[in-house]
């Protein structure tokens, strides 16, 4: 989709058109949340659980949609760009494709990556009875089995998983704050598993705990249907950094298990006797010692 270059007419205009532009740190990313033109029970109840586990970071649009993104993805492009969202996720219901989910996000306003799954299986959030984790959980990704590595589409769809749920990137975490995994499986006939796990730390009479989970939903099984990804190129692109924020590699400096820093310096071979000292009358050589 083509999109027309605006020049602002306000001040706030201006603000919001250099907030659009790229930055050098980008924030976190928004998700969309679309209904289609038709959802079954299902659907609707899985778009509230992703709601749940993605907000703030995460827009719903309550009205139905009739958007096909494998045919026609303007629509959606508009959508995204209207609210400000990179990533996005379409639920809809038909009679070919039952209880249908489209995962996809965007570069520079165009689609990047599509993916269609088909849920098999599905149990909600309210279907588990267990205490839930608090809002705003930075989740711990896990993705199992070999079989993530196969082939490009698989390797496309672990990296948007990774980008639909991750949030803030952070230098450190405490033990204590990881409360919450998110584990991806990967089948022997390519399905996708999805358990959701709260962290409970307890006594082991060590240093470290032990570590007990808990299933709190939601739980699914995905089947891969259609994919359309971005070329390998495009791809690369996308992935690109800035120079200013790539980190130089400093020579002969490096970092033991402790975290502590050694350098090494590099120095010419030095004259003794060319030294300059401090010059004491008792060292002073006389006429006898010449």
């Amino acid at each position: 989709m083509s999109l027309m270059i605006r020049k602002p007419k306000t001040r706030k205009g201006k603000q919001i058109l250099l907030a659009r532009e790229p930055q050098l740190i980008e924030a976190a990313k928004q998700m969309l949340v679309v209904e289609g033109r038709k959802c079954s029970g299902n659907i609707k109840t899985f778009l509230k659980d992703v709601h749940q586990l993605k907000k703030p970071l995460c827009k719903v649009l309550n009205r139905s949609n009739d958007i096909t993104p494998f045919e026609d993805p303007s629509s959606l492009e508009f959508l995204a760009l209207k609210n400000e969202c990179t990533l996005f996720v379409l639920g809809s219901t038909s009679k070919k494709r039952p209880d249908n989910l489209v995962l996809g996000r965007l570069f520079e306003n165009e689609i990047l990556d599509l993916i269609e799954l088909g849920i098999k299986q599905y149990a909600s959030f309210a279907e588990f009875s267990s205490e839930k984790v608090g809002t705003c959980v930075k989740p711990c990704l896990v993705f199992s089995g070999p079989k993530w590595n196969q082939t490009e589409e698989l390797r496309r769809l672990r990296n948007l998983l990774i980008d639909t749920f991750q949030r803030d990137k952070v230098k450190a975490i405490r033990l204590q704050g990881i409360e919450h995994v998110i584990s991806f499986t990967c089948l022997e006939d390519l399905s996708i598993a999805m358990r959701s796990y709260k962290i409970s730390l307890k006594k082991s009479g060590q240093k470290t705990p032990r570590i007990e989970l808990t299933e709190i939903g939601p739980r699914s099984d995905f089947s891969i249907r259609r994919t359309k990804i971005a070329s390998e190129d495009l791809y690369k692109q996308s992935r690109r950094q800035p120079k200013e924020i790539k980190v130089s590699k400093k020579k002969n400096l490096s970092r033991d298990g402790l975290g502590n820093s050694h350098g090494r310096i590099h120095i010419g071979r030095q004259d003794i006797q060319k030294l300059q000292t401090r010059r004491m009358k008792g060292l002073k050589k006389t006429s006898e010692i010449k």
